[in-house]
């Protein structure tokens, strides 16, 4: 995974200007005589991550879309290697097969034993068509349903991490089942008693998302985005033509990015990115994932299971709330 300092070959374009710091940076510290340089690099160093600071904090909706698909961006596999130990696998829904677009299986985060559940995009172009992108079919969200189910009855408590443009929306998918699958993982994790904690940890898009996304605590990383439906969607949709102009205008409108979904009540909280965000410092985010995670599962430990339960449905009824008027008796 990459780190501070590294020179990626994909480039994002508000970024141009802090990847040719990097490059000086790495070019000096390839250079032979590299210690008469060191007080060079540091201010380079220094200069990279101001930079980096006012960069990230002013992204618009669909910069914040781009930094969460960047190809570096740490994936559900890679943050479960950085944060679990003795992490099994589990495969199949004991249905139809095995769908590599999510992941699900056992392990430790710090001293707690969990069952995990994440969305798998792929690194390789071989990976990403075999995990369709990390567009789940139906048996993916029964596979991990029916791993949940395993972890309620071993009382092992669940976190998810959600990284999906959406479902499959191809014809196999919805001619076995996909939006029954959705609504009842809807449905059973509403009501499983034990923890769940879910981040979203890059895209969150729609009912992809929403499977693998009713928690006692929801959380996003602070350049990620969730929403009902992903920016290109939308502009095809309202202006029949996905570009440049209409994806940012779809971006704005649809609300996306973490503090808009803390404002309104969707996520529990934002986990902050490291300086640059996750793609440039996996493992500072990976702490800092690893700890909200504790922090969360701690609290949730001390509660009932009937509780717990109660205001899980509560948390999820709550949201959007629609206030009735009187209307005037002649209308």
């Amino acid at each position: 995974m990459p780190s501070a300092g590294y020179s990626p070959m994909y480039e994002l374009e508000f970024e141009s200007s802090v990847l040719e710091i990097d490059r000086q940076i790495d070019g000096l510290e390839e250079n032979p005589d590299r210690d008469r340089f060191e007080s060079e690099i540091d201010q380079l160093k220094q200069t990279r991550d101001e930079l980096l600071r006012k960069i990230y904090g002013a992204l618009t909706p669909w910069q914040t879309v781009k930094v969460s698909r960047h190809p570096l961006r740490p994936h559900s596999d890679d943050y479960i290697r950085m944060m679990c130990r003795d992490f099994c696998e589990l495969h199949g829904d004991r249905l139809f097969g095995d769908d590599p677009a999510i992941m699900t299986g056992f392990g430790r985060i710090g001293s707690r034993k969990v069952l995990l559940v994440g969305h798998r995009k792929g690194r390789t172009t071989e990976e990403k068509i075999r995990c369709h992108f990390g567009c789940a079919h139906p048996e993916g969200y029964r596979k991990a349903l029916l791993k949940m189910k395993l972890a309620e009855k071993y009382r092992l408590p669940i976190v998810t991490l959600i990284d999906t443009p959406g479902a499959y929306p191809g014809l196999g998918s919805e001619q076995r089942g996909q939006a029954e699958a959705i609504a009842r993982n809807l449905l059973e994790m509403s009501r499983l008693r034990t923890p769940i904690v879910s981040v979203v940890i890059g895209e969150g898009g729609s009912g992809g998302a929403l499977g693998i996304g009713v928690g006692d605590r929801v959380a996003m990383l602070g350049h990620a985005w969730y929403s009902v439906i992903s920016p290109e969607g939308c502009a095809a949709i309202l202006w029949k033509e996905a570009n440049e102009t209409t994806n940012n205008q779809a971006a704005d409108s649809l609300r996306l990015v973490a503090a808009d979904n803390l404002k309104h009540g969707l996520v529990d909280a934002v986990i902050d990115e490291p300086v640059g965000g996750a793609h440039r410092d996996p493992e500072g985010a990976a702490d800092r994932l690893q700890a909200w995670i504790l922090d969360q599962l701690s609290e949730l430990a001390r509660i009932q299971p009937d509780t717990l339960v109660r205001r899980r449905f509560e948390k999820f009824r709550e949201i959007g709330p629609v206030v009735s008027r009187d209307l005037p008796e002649d209308s």
